[in-house]
């Protein structure tokens, strides 16, 4: 029972950020992006991001190389959880020639629809080394439990 209760919580979490992002490709009139079911918001760049569950909390990293930290804003409205800032371009210096600029540079944005078992009030965040490390904690009655069974 709580193995499939656990495989539920994860399936709902997955739909529900599914159809979030369908939804929102919908409205920006973006078709799906190719190998893959998560979309990415039309920003200049997006972060990678990664995604993990535990019995006590759902996690998410997203990799920042090179935005400072008062650069990176974290909301939450609506059962929505939103990552955005921006990264600044190096300014061009004179003697110095680019020859090839790979990275992008500008406005990025990430949502994530939040399950209803996550306590909004308890999200935390943290920023170190280009990381960002945000920790939504379960509610106590989405936590698995086990029910010692007696047999008389």
């Amino acid at each position: 029972m709580d193995r499939m209760r656990s495989m539920m919580n994860r399936d709902t979490f997955r739909e529900l950020e599914n159809m979030s992002d369908r939804l929102s490709r919908l409205l920006s009139g973006r078709s799906a992006p190719s190998g893959g079911d998560e979309s990415m918001a039309s920003t200049d760049w997006v972060p990678v991001v990664d995604v993990m569950e535990t019995e006590e909390e759902y996690q998410i990293r997203a990799e920042l190389p090179g935005v400072e930290k008062k650069d990176v804003k974290l909301s939450m409205e609506k059962g929505v959880m939103t990552i955005s800032g921006h990264r600044e371009q190096e300014k061009e210096e004179k003697g110095k020639r680019y020859h090839r600029i790979e990275r992008a540079y500008g406005s990025f944005a990430r949502s994530f629809t939040v399950p209803d078992a996550v306590e909004e009030q308890k999200v935390t965040a943290e920023f170190k080394n280009g990381l960002l490390t945000i920790l939504l904690p379960k509610s106590e009655k989405a936590k698995p439990k086990s029910i010692e069974v007696t047999v008389t």
